[in-house]
C-alpha cells in the first residue's frame, strides 16, 4: 500500500524491524556469548545484541526511508550491514489504519527516529528478561508522535515451548495496540522506579509521592509497560540517567492512551534532531493524575535537576 501516508508506512516498517531486532536479541542470548563491553562503567553495558539490533534497525529503516534522521543509542563504526540483518517487511494491520489528519501530510525528511536497540541491557546480562525491550520512537516537530516497543522475552516464564515476544505500538490520535490497557485502582499509588541507578534524590522523590507500594525494575520501556498494564501508577526517576531514545517510543504510546511523560518540573521533553540526548531533569510518567505527582516533587529535587 504505497498510497499510505509516510508516517504510517514508517510505523508499519518499524513494527516489523522491532520484531526482527527482538529475534536478534533472543538469538544472541541463546548463543551463550553476550559479547559484553563496559561503556562508562559496570552499570552502562553494551552487548553483541545491542550492536547487532541497532545495525539491523538503522540499516533497515534507512534503506526504505533514506531521508529519515535516525539517532541510535550505540556509537558504532560505519560498516556494511549484512543482508541477514535487513528487515523489509511492513505490518499490514498498521497500513490498514487511518492516519490522524495532522500527520497525514508529513514528509520523510521531517521525521526523527530515536532508537534504543536493547533497553535494559544490565537486566539482559543478569537474566531479568522481562525487563528488556526494543524501542523505536518517531518524532515530528520535537514531539513523540508514534512509538513501537518490542518485548523479546514476553512469556519466557512459561518455560520451554512458550511463544516468546510481543510488539506494542501507539500513536496519539489513533490509539495504542498490542496490549490490554489497565489502570491501578484510583485509591492506590504504586510507584515504579530505577533498579540500578538509585541515589538519595531518587529515593527522596519517590517517598514524597507517598506511595502505597514501590517497585524497582529495569528499563524505561518496561516501566511504561507497567503503567499501561495497571502494575504502576507513576514512573518516578529524579536523576539525569535517561536519554531521549529511552523515552520517545514509550512517551508516544503513553500519550496515545491519555498518559503523560515530563521532566520533574512538569515540562515536556523535545525530540528534535539537534537536542541533547540526556533527559537532564529526570523523568516523571503517569497514566492519570500527572498534576498530583508533579506537585509532590520536593524543592531539593527541582533545585538539583534544572529543566533544559
Amino acid at each position: 500500500m504505497s498510497g499510505s501516508p509516510v508516517v504510517m508506512r514508517l510505523v508499519a516498517s518499524a513494527y516489523s524491524v522491532a520484531e526482527k531486532a527482538g529475534a536478534i536479541v533472543r538469538k544472541v542470548l541463546h548463543s551463550g556469548d553476550l559479547g559484553i563491553v563496559e561503556k562508562t562503567g559496570a552499570n552502562d553495558l553494551q552487548t553483541l545484541a545491542d550492536r547487532l539490533a541497532q545495525q539491523s534497525i538503522c540499516a533497515s529503516l534507512s534503506r526504505r526511508f533514506p531521508k529519515l534522521t535516525i539517532i541510535g543509542e550505540e556509537e558504532l563504526p560505519a560498516e556494511e550491514t549484512g543482508e541477514d540483518l535487513i528487515e523489509n517487511g511492513q505490518a499490514e494491520e498498521i497500513l490498514q489504519k487511518s492516519c490522524p489528519a495532522e500527520y497525514s501530510g508529513l514528509k520523510e525528511e521531517e521525521l526523527v527516529v530515536w532508537v534504543d536497540p536493547l533497553d535494559g541491557t544490565k537486566e539482559y546480562t543478569e537474566g531479568l528478561l522481562d525487563n528488556v525491550t526494543v524501542l523505536i520512537g518517531i518524532a515530528y516537530g520535537g514531539k513523540a508522535i508514534a512509538g513501537v516497543i518490542n518485548q523479546p522475552f514476553y512469556n519466557y516464564q512459561h518455560g520451554a515451548g512458550a511463544v516468546l515476544g510481543r510488539t506494542m505500538w501507539g500513536m496519539p490520535g489513533l490509539g495504542a495496540f498490542g496490549f490490554q490497557l489497565q489502570e491501578v485502582p484510583g485509591d492506590r499509588r504504586i510507584v515504579t522506579t530505577t533498579r540500578s541507578h538509585s541515589n538519595k534524590l531518587v529515593t527522596d522523590c519517590v517517598d514524597a509521592m507517598e506511595p502505597h507500594e514501590v517497585t524497582r525494575v529495569g528499563g524505561a520501556g518496561n516501566k511504561i509497560i507497567q503503567l499501561v498494564e495497571g502494575r504502576a501508577s507513576a514512573y518516578v526517576f529524579a536523576s539525569p540517567g535517561c536519554k531521549k531514545w529511552d523515552t520517545c517510543a514509550p512517551e508516544a504510546i503513553l500519550h496515545a492512551v491519555g498518559g503523560k511523560l515530563t521532566d520533574m518540573h512538569g515540562n515536556a521533553y523535545r525530540y528534535d534532531a539537534n537536542v541533547k540526548h540526556m533527559n537532564s531533569a529526570g523523568v516523571l510518567a503517569t497514566l492519570r493524575n500527572h498534576e498530583y505527582y508533579v506537585s509532590r516533587v520536593p524543592p531539593s529535587v527541582l533545585q538539583a535537576l534544572k529543566s533544559d
